[in-house]
């Protein structure tokens, strides 16, 4: 990709979210259900719906809902949540930092993993043992992460109960940080039993996330280096890194599943229960952080590659 490449793909953001938007706002008001009438206690008047459709401007043509919505939206007021009565933006900013720092902990993991895998491979080329690690990178592959979580669950939670399984944090440790970035503040602050608290309920979640994501690295990695390790890594890295970055985006919507069977306080958890609940202005709040973060990482990658390959760089 070309730098003039990456500027066409600047220059289409904004219009690609606005799709995101539009058509995030049209399918949610098609798809059958009212989260009205999922909020309203039993016994409420039809003057007091009234009062709550008019309250968060479901009595409005949906053209005009969305004129109203989109126009917040751009000065960063997403609206207020349906079923949490809170404001939009404040919980998904709450809730994005330990996403993130769950993405970025499973990235790490998967990218150690698969490079050690990849290395181990290169060495025992031409052996049998070398069909034994493409075999064990199959199977990981295979299995999808929400799978992995399951059977990480029962096997380190239940049955060798060695690491907490569910929560963000033990309730009994008080977290008082400046940021929701706990373990990077944690880790900054040199709070570091707050920080191995964290990663203790980390670790299953980004191992679920990590390992689909590690085996993809081994194979790839694997595949695209050469005898002389040293010459050609850097161009090996190449195709690694472009097939990592989507599986990254891959791992950030995988957070959705992961983040539930193990009651982790993300905004893919949250994304479930604004789906369970018919919170219009929730959902379409983390949908558009979702889009995003797509966008971002992708634009991220790109640019990377282009870093990497001076073909691309000067065309």
């Amino acid at each position: 990709m070309r730098w003039g490449e990456i500027i066409r793909r600047l220059v289409l953001i904004p219009p690609t979210l606005v799709g995101v938007a539009v058509i995030v706002f049209v399918l949610l008001r098609v798809v059958p259900g009212d989260p009205i009438a999922m909020m309203i206690p039993p016994g409420a008047s039809p003057a007091d719906i009234d009062r709550l459709r008019a309250f968060y401007g479901l009595d409005q043509p949906i053209l005009q809902q969305f004129i109203t919505w989109f126009g917040q939206a751009l000065r960063g007021d997403f609206g207020r949540s349906i079923s949490v009565h809170q404001s939009v933006f404040e919980l998904v900013l709450a809730r994005l930092p330990a996403t993130l720092e769950l993405a970025a902990l499973a990235t790490l993991i998967a990218v150690v993993l698969g490079t050690i895998a990849a290395m181990i491979g290169i060495q025992l080329r031409g052996r049998r043992a070398e069909w034994v690690v493409d075999g064990g990178v199959g199977v990981f592959l295979a299995i999808p992460d929400f799978l992995w979580a399951l059977i990480l669950l029962l096997l380190f939670g239940v049955l060798i109960p060695l690491l907490p399984i569910s929560g963000r944090i033990d309730p009994q440790i008080d977290v008082n940080f400046h940021s929701n970035f706990f373990l990077v503040e944690s880790l900054l602050t040199g709070r570091f039993d707050i920080a191995n608290a964290l990663l203790h309920h980390m670790l299953l979640p980004a191992l679920a996330l990590a390992l689909p994501f590690a085996a993809l690295v081994a194979r790839i990695l694997k595949t695209s280096l050469a005898i002389l390790l040293r010459e050609v890594f850097p161009n090996a890295l190449i195709p690694t890194v472009a097939l990592g970055g989507v599986q990254i985006t891959l791992l950030l919507g995988g957070t959705v599943l992961v983040e539930r069977i193990f009651s982790y306080e993300g905004i893919g958890n949250m994304a479930i229960d604004a789906v369970i609940n018919r919170d219009f202005p929730l959902i379409q709040g983390l949908i558009l952080t979702f889009a995003v973060l797509f966008i971002a990482l992708n634009l991220g990658v790109d640019l990377v590659v282009t870093l990497l390959d001076p073909r691309l760089r000067h065309g």
